[in-house]
């Protein structure tokens, strides 16, 4: 590893674009102090962030180290931390790190950090990586890979070392396993895909959905309709009207992952993809949901009147009845936020559910698979 001089260690957080970018800059205000606060060397950092689109084409682990160390050779710097938010895998197992000491080098994949305080999650691992990967280099009786072993491995359990193939650049992996780590990686996944901007992403859906809801709020056989079910079948129109969006806009754009390979590895893979996209496209919809409810009760409180109202249902409006109707409206709404998506195209539905990398990655995995149909 090529050491700077005047004490100076210099740091790249190469960041694929959207959000690695944005957690490597945030990181990177901090990141020089509490580099030199757990440097036991009394050296100095400089962090510099670039992004760009390193995993463009190809989610090969050795393809990626040497790209990332052909990056690193062409710029003046020691240590390179490489963010990704895609899910890698290496032997069938999902990869936290890649670290080569050689080339002062790391690869992490952000999903495998869990959804929830993902920013301290990161922050502690590129530390960890970076002091590893800083250190000089150990003697053989030492063991060079113990030291950051131990760290790692301690703050992110269920994670432990990985096999490494002969011909490959990184001399030391991460990979994370079992039912806890398959849920980590899976709401990594769906945190990478930020689910809430599938609300604004739906503008078309969105604008039928409201409209549903203003119509049905003033009339009178939906009055009497609300009035006429109780909390159990509100609930079964609920969870009805969310599937049938859910349904709706995984089929209609094509979101649904169909490997062609037939190994057991890609079928686990593709259960982990589809299974990311439910739980993101539901998010997104439960968030709609919740935001019509909130809609559709203020604009009950304004348009209701209380004589309109009795004659219409033969009962007197409760203050509890705003509720009751609103939450039958935002199930009829989302229903009619379902058709109203057949308007929006395939590609702002999948932009407004995945990430531009996930969105990228799908992309070749059709033409990967197209390939092999017509072979």
């Amino acid at each position: 590893m090529r050491v700077s001089p005047q004490g100076v260690t210099v740091v790249a957080l190469l960041a694929d674009p959207d959000a690695p970018t944005e957690i490597a800059r945030r990181m990177a205000r901090i990141l020089p102090e509490r580099l030199a606060d757990k440097s036991d060397r009394g050296r100095r950092f400089d962090v510099e962030v670039v992004s760009e689109p390193f995993t463009a084409g190809t989610e090969d682990l050795p393809t990626l180290m040497r790209r990332i160390v052909d990056r690193g050779r062409a710029e003046n710097w020691d240590v390179v931390v490489a963010l990704t938010d895609l899910p890698l895998h290496s032997h069938g197992r999902r990869l936290v790190v890649d670290l080569s000491h050689e080339h002062g080098l790391a690869l992490l994949s952000l999903p495998t950090l869990g959804g929830l305080r993902l920013q301290t999650r990161a922050q502690r691992a590129v530390e960890e990586a970076v002091l590893g990967l800083a250190a000089p280099p150990a003697t053989e009786a030492e063991g060079p890979l113990q030291p950051l072993l131990g760290r790692f491995v301690g703050r992110f359990a269920p994670v432990h070392p990985g096999a490494i193939g002969e011909e490959e650049t990184a001399d030391l992996r991460y990979v994370i396993s079992g039912p806890r780590g398959y849920l980590r990686v899976l709401f990594g996944m769906v945190r990478a895909n930020r689910p809430w901007r599938l609300v604004p992403g739906l503008s078309k859906a969105l604008a039928a959905a409201l409209a549903t809801g203003a119509v049905a709020t003033v009339n009178s056989t939906v009055w009497s309709l609300a009035e006429s079910l109780g909390a159990p079948r509100l609930v079964i129109a609920t969870v009805g009207s969310v599937a049938l969006m859910i349904g709706w806009l995984i089929v209609d754009a094509e979101l649904w992952h169909r490997s062609a390979e037939g190994s057991r590895e890609a079928r686990q893979r593709a259960r982990l993809y589809n299974t990311s996209t439910v739980l993101t496209v539901g998010t997104g919809v439960i968030v709609c949901y919740a935001g019509l409810l909130v809609i559709n009760w203020v604009w009950a409180l304004f348009i209701l009147n209380d004589e309109v109202f009795a004659s219409a249902t033969r009962t007197p409006l409760h203050a509890t009845d705003y509720w009751t109707l609103a939450w039958f409206v935002a199930s009829v709404a989302t229903v009619g936020g379902a058709l109203g998506s057949g308007l929006e195209s395939d590609e702002a539905i999948r932009a407004a559910a995945y990430s531009k990398r996930e969105q990228e990655r799908r992309h070749m995995l059709q033409d990967d698979d197209g390939d092999q149909l017509e072979t």
